[in-house]
C-alpha cells in the first residue's frame, strides 16, 4: 500500500517522463504566481524538480517570449525596491542579484540607477533611524554598532565612517544647542 505522498511522487515522475515541458511550465508558473522571479531562479526551480535542460530551455524561451520573464525589469525593480525600502548599497544589491542568477551585465545596468549621492542619503537615513537606539552607549560602541550596521548593508568603510561621524556630530550639536536654550 502506498502513501498519498508516494503516489503524488509517482504521478509527478510519470508526468515528467511523458511531458517534461508541461511540468517545467507548471513549475515556472507556480513560482511566478508567488513573486517575480529571474530566469536563473526559474531554471534552478525546474532543475530541482528534475526537468531536463532541453525542456527547461524551451519553457524559459516561451515564457520570455510571452513577457512573463524579463531579467532587466526584474533587476531594475529589485534595485529600486531594496535600495529604497531596506537601504541596501550597490554592493549588497549586486550580490543579491548575482545569487538570483541575473547576468552581470544586467546587474550593472540596474545598479546604474543608484549613484554615490543616493547611497550617502540612504546611509544617513539608516543611521538617523538607529541613532536613538544607541543613545545610552559609550561613543566607541555607538560608532562600532552604526558602522557595522552599514557594513552589513553593503556600504564601504569610508561611506559608513563619514555618515556615522556626521550624524553623531549633528546629534552633539543639537544637544549642545538644546542645553544652551534651556540655560537662557
Amino acid at each position: 500500500m502506498t502513501s498519498p505522498r508516494e503516489a503524488a511522487r509517482a504521478a509527478a515522475a510519470e508526468a515528467l517522463a511523458v511531458d517534461p515541458v508541461s511540468v517545467g511550465r507548471e513549475v515556472c508558473l507556480r513560482a511566478l504566481t508567488a513573486a517575480p522571479r529571474s530566469q536563473g531562479e526559474l531554471s534552478q526551480a525546474m532543475r530541482r524538480k528534475g526537468v531536463p535542460d532541453e525542456a527547461a530551455a524551451e519553457v524559459l524561451l516561451r515564457l520570455s517570449g510571452a513577457g512573463l520573464i524579463d531579467d532587466e525589469a526584474f533587476a531594475d525593480a529589485w534595485v529600486s525596491s531594496r535600495h529604497q525600502g531596506r537601504g541596501l548599497a550597490r554592493r549588497a544589491l549586486a550580490g543579491e542579484l548575482q545569487r538570483k542568477g541575473v547576468d552581470s551585465a544586467v546587474v550593472q545596468a540596474a545598479l546604474s540607477q543608484v549613484d554615490d549621492e543616493d547611497e550617502v542619503v540612504a546611509a544617513t537615513a539608516l543611521v538617523r533611524r538607529r541613532l536613538a537606539g544607541t543613545a545610552g552607549l559609550p561613543m566607541p560602541a555607538r560608532v562600532r554598532r552604526l558602522t557595522s550596521m552599514l557594513a552589513r548593508k553593503g556600504y564601504s568603510g569610508g561611506v559608513a565612517s563619514r555618515v556615522v561621524r556626521d550624524a553623531l556630530g549633528a546629534e552633539a550639536a543639537e544637544l549642545l544647542e538644546a542645553a544652551q536654550q534651556r540655560s537662557l
